[in-house]
């Protein structure tokens, strides 16, 4: 089964896998947006942070490799009144455009290994409009005690350490790891050993 047959078969269901409602670290952290910001939401999977962040009025591109869990999206966006460009695209070879968004949003887009991540912090960069915003957020390898959510591979997860290698280009304006109870459906749900990072292209 490849990696758009995995996740067409993980959002399926009726149900999202995910919930409905936002992450977190994204609502806390959105302040630092501008106003109506053209925003990318990489694999937005059924929709809830994009849909949410065109709530507040933001023009938003979400893309995501499973046609299962935009179809969900956009009925997500249906019910909430709000419209998003949805785009079915997959992160290994997906043409990143140039400073193309004021921000990016990356929650739990670790289904990456080492290689395909790099290639996707490098587009990032690419996309992002000079003193544009990344607002990530992943599990750090203590993840793997709790087995609340997230993959068992050991290498796709973060630490700061290689997360402010990866970003030594940017401006790290916040890099903070906890341990924080979580959630958001039945596919992050319980304590979890979380990293967060909101970093400017300089």
């Amino acid at each position: 089964m490849n990696h758009r047959e995995q996740w067409n078969t993980r959002f399926a269901g009726e149900g999202y896998v995910f919930g409905e409602t936002p992450n977190r670290f994204l609502t806390e952290q959105a302040h630092h947006l501008p106003p109506k910001a053209t925003i990318l939401s990489v694999a937005d999977g059924e929709g809830r942070n994009g849909v949410w962040l065109a709530e507040q009025g933001h023009h938003v591109v979400s893309i995501d490799i499973s046609e299962n869990g935009q179809a969900k999206a956009k009925k997500l966006a249906q019910k909430r009144g709000v419209s998003l460009d949805f785009r079915i695209a997959d992160m290994a070879d997906w043409d990143w455009p140039e400073a193309a968004f004021d921000a990016i949003v990356a929650i739990f887009i670790q289904f990456a290994d080492p290689t395909l991540r790099n290639r996707i912090f490098a587009g990032m960069q690419q996309a992002l409009k000079p003193g544009g915003l990344l607002l990530l957020q992943g599990y750090r390898p203590e993840q793997l005690g709790y087995n609340t959510g997230g993959p068992r591979a050991l290498e796709n997860l973060y630490s700061e350490a290689m997360l402010r290698q990866a970003f030594a280009d940017w401006q790290i304006d916040y890099l903070h790891s906890h341990d924080s109870q979580i959630n958001e459906g039945a596919g992050h749900n319980g304590m979890s050993a979380l990293i967060d990072l909101v970093a400017r292209r300089i």
